[in-house]
């Protein structure tokens, strides 16, 4: 196991060590990080890249699918690790496509054990399999790093607006978090059990970009991901500033949402989608009986923007349906979505 106080001072470390492997600076290595095995005796691994500047600099890890369903960050890391980007990196970035990779293999938000990965921090090397799993990730890479950006989705057939949720009464957490450059930043409690708890515990600081829906890549999520990282990076000296002059989002934080939930089982008719402004009182479904009957409508309790929203058309009485978020200033969070839209055209690479 790697040591659990290296992390500190690897911005002057000669090698940063996991799974038993050394990575000097200069060095970019991939790694099978063993993690237990299957009912058919078939070795399991988590892979991690790490790519370590020359020069001195932060370390800096990026990870992917603690739930295993969560797919858009995958995508996000195997883009920034290809990208000419770092060849001109400054520290460590050691990335995990696939924490849950049990999970991934079975196309699962949970390990086999039926836990949440992100509920089972910090672990123990002698626990539960997500006990375990959670463990090995704190050792081998968390402990090792000084911030870190945890990439998720919305759960099966809910999609999330992209934002990035943190413990923003933190100054420097919250300085990264605007850096970032997304329109909405959600003030988040830790949670009990949760990566970030056990991070902060360390003294990591840690983004959690939440964006897209399970199951699924979302091309504007994954390419706002991709930006926002390296604009972190950035931010940290790890990379050069950017020579782009398009326009920088100013992100609205938001310090508390909501859930609304559905007040009758039904059918849906979905009048407001994510990413739109609602006003108190305002409709946003229509639940309807198989007969076309109106049943109930879905009203919103405050202003806000829905920053989450359910996709399928059946709701049972109960069932989350929209996340709405509450803003002093919600046309700025609108401006900021239409930015990011502008921002981020479906074509060619990222700005560098």
């Amino acid at each position: 196991m790697a040591d659990t106080n290296a992390g500190r001072d690897n911005h002057t470390a000669t090698a940063i060590t996991i799974a038993g492997i050394s990575i000097e600076p200069g060095e970019t290595r991939q790694i099978e990080m063993p993690a237990g095995k299957l009912y058919t005796d078939t070795a399991m691994s988590v892979p991690v890249y790490v790519k370590r500047g020359r020069k001195p600099g932060p370390v800096l890890f990026l990870s992917a699918a603690i739930h295993g369903d969560e797919l858009n960050g995958i995508e996000i890391i195997q883009r920034l690790i290809n990208s000419r980007q770092f060849s001109k990196l400054r520290g460590t970035v050691i990335a995990v496509p696939m924490v849950n990779v049990y999970g991934v293999l079975n196309q699962s938000r949970y390990l086999p054990d039926r836990r949440d990965l992100n509920r089972s921090f910090p672990g123990s090397e002698k626990g539960s399999l997500a006990g375990r799993m959670a463990h090995l990730f704190l050792q081998e890479i968390v402990s090792q790093c000084d911030y870190g950006i945890d990439f998720h989705t919305g759960a099966i057939h809910r999609s999330n607006l992209p934002q990035i949720r943190a413990n923003l009464d933190d100054p420097e957490t919250s300085e990264l978090a605007h850096a970032f450059g997304v329109p909405v930043l959600l003030n988040a409690n830790l949670r009990d059990g949760s990566l970030r708890e056990s991070a902060n515990e360390m003294g990591v600081k840690i983004l959690l970009y939440e964006a897209g829906e399970a199951l699924r890549y979302d091309e504007l999520c994954i390419r706002a991901g991709e930006r926002g990282t390296l604009n972190v990076m950035r931010h940290l000296g790890m990379l050069p500033q950017s020579r782009s002059r398009k326009q920088q989002i100013e992100p609205v934080t938001a310090r508390t949402s909501s859930w609304l939930r559905a007040t009758d089982s039904g059918f849906v008719q979905h009048l407001k989608q994510l990413g739109d402004y609602v006003e108190a009182g305002e409709t946003l479904a229509c639940i309807r009986d198989p007969f076309g009957k109106l049943l109930d409508e879905v009203v919103s309790r405050n202003d806000g923007i829905i920053i989450g929203k359910q996709n399928i058309p059946l709701v049972q009485e109960g069932e989350a349906m929209y996340h709405v978020a509450y803003f002093r200033q919600p046309d700025d969070v609108v401006e900021g979505i239409e930015q990011l839209q502008d921002l981020l055209p479906d074509d060619g690479p990222v700005a560098s």
